[in-house]
């Protein structure tokens, strides 16, 4: 089966532990401003709950024609259908995540080395998410990389990447020369006041990139 193409221009991944009709809301006017993509992540909720939130993002994005992709866990991915399945470099390697999914699943994976993103590459990945490139208390642990690495990173692999960590309207602009295929943003639009305002000032910087 062919893989779905997907817009990675403005990639929105969940922040922890909102419930679930304040979540949807959130998307629903995400979406209305541009977000292309969106990542459901819950680090700390149980099995249940992660389920519960990802079978009602998966009814309303097919609603929307918005591709879901979760965060980590392929059990839950599968249990509801998503589009995709993102993993970390602590999670299950790439290869044996592409043997438990559907060949049509997307599978993007974190990738904070040039090193790692070849090999992420070389398994089959169909995205890499890079960062963090700014500091982002989303993950507080995460290494920073400087401009120049993410760009050598976007030009030196041809799977397409989308940068992530703490990527605000405020310093969006300075990753427009690095290559990317889009920007992936938590807390610029789950926190702010309008959803949609926030991802139409996103996208809006977005589309200049080269």
């Amino acid at each position: 089966m062919k893989k779905p193409q997907i817009d990675l221009s403005l990639y929105l991944v969940t922040e922890e532990s909102i419930a679930i009709e304040e979540l949807t809301k959130i998307i629903a006017e995400s979406v209305s401003g541009g977000v292309s993509i969106v990542q459901l992540r819950e680090k700390n909720n149980s099995s249940l709950s992660f389920y519960k939130k990802a079978s009602a993002l998966k009814q309303l994005l097919n609603e929307l024609s918005i591709p879901l992709i979760i965060n980590d866990r392929v059990d839950i991915a599968l249990a509801v259908g998503a589009d995709g399945i993102h993993i970390g470099q602590d999670d299950l390697p790439l290869p044996v995540v592409k043997k438990m999914v559907p060949e049509d699943m997307i599978v993007g994976v974190s990738v904070s080395t040039l090193e790692e993103a070849l090999e992420a590459e070389r398994n089959g990945a169909d995205y890499i998410g890079v960062g963090s490139v700014f500091p982002t208390k989303t993950k507080q642990d995460a290494t920073l990389m400087t401009l120049e690495d993410l760009g050598g990173i976007c030009r030196g692999v041809s799977i397409p990447a989308v940068a992530i960590g703490g990527i605000t309207a405020d310093n969006i602009s300075a990753l427009s020369d690095s290559g990317l295929s889009g920007t992936a943003v938590v807390s610029a639009i789950m926190n702010a006041n309008n959803p949609k305002t926030a991802s139409e000032s996103l996208l809006k910087i977005i589309k200049d990139f080269k």
